[in-house]
């Protein structure tokens, strides 16, 4: 494997988050709050909109390059997709509601979570269009939006009954 295979593995397992023993999509999106906190406090809300589509777009070109030498179509490993799709949640929700950080984060991560995991319609659906380097991120920017806007939607409500 050259130095560029080895960069492109890096990034498409979530900057190494994907490694991790156990559950890489958890990882990945948990790993993935970190930053989006950092870019959140650095530069505002609406940066990890920006971060999003420009991880997005990253993961499909490295999809899009890495998937050939594969023996899967999906491995697990691969967690720069569940990174944007955990970035479109917690922007969603930090934008569009008046909950605490932490709240935010906490509740982001559960949502996605819970619809990258399940993946009920539309989700499962955009896991099997088009080409394998497009859906393996196509369901998880699905998941992060349905899961947004649940949280945008219920997650003030929930939290005012508390």
């Amino acid at each position: 494997m050259t130095t560029s295979d080895k960069s492109l593995h890096f990034i498409a397992a979530g900057f190494g988050s994907g490694w991790l023993p156990k559950a890489p999509g958890t990882w990945g999106s948990l790993a993935a709050l970190i930053p989006a906190w950092l870019m959140m406090e650095q530069w505002g809300i609406e940066s990890l909109f920006i971060a999003t589509g420009v991880v997005t777009l990253l993961g499909c070109w490295v999809c899009y390059y890495v998937l050939p030498s594969l023996s899967s179509d999906d491995p697990g490993w691969i967690v720069i997709d569940e990174w944007a799709g955990q970035w479109l949640a917690t922007a969603l929700i930090g934008t569009f509601t008046t909950l605490a950080f932490p709240t935010v984060l906490i509740s982001s991560f559960i949502l996605f979570r819970l619809f990258d995991v399940l993946k009920p319609w539309p989700i499962s659906w955009l896991e099997r269009i088009g080409p394998k380097w497009w859906s393996i991120i196509a369901d998880d920017i699905g998941a992060g939006l349905i899961g947004g806007l649940l949280g945008v939607l219920l997650l003030p409500t929930l939290v005012g009954l508390l």
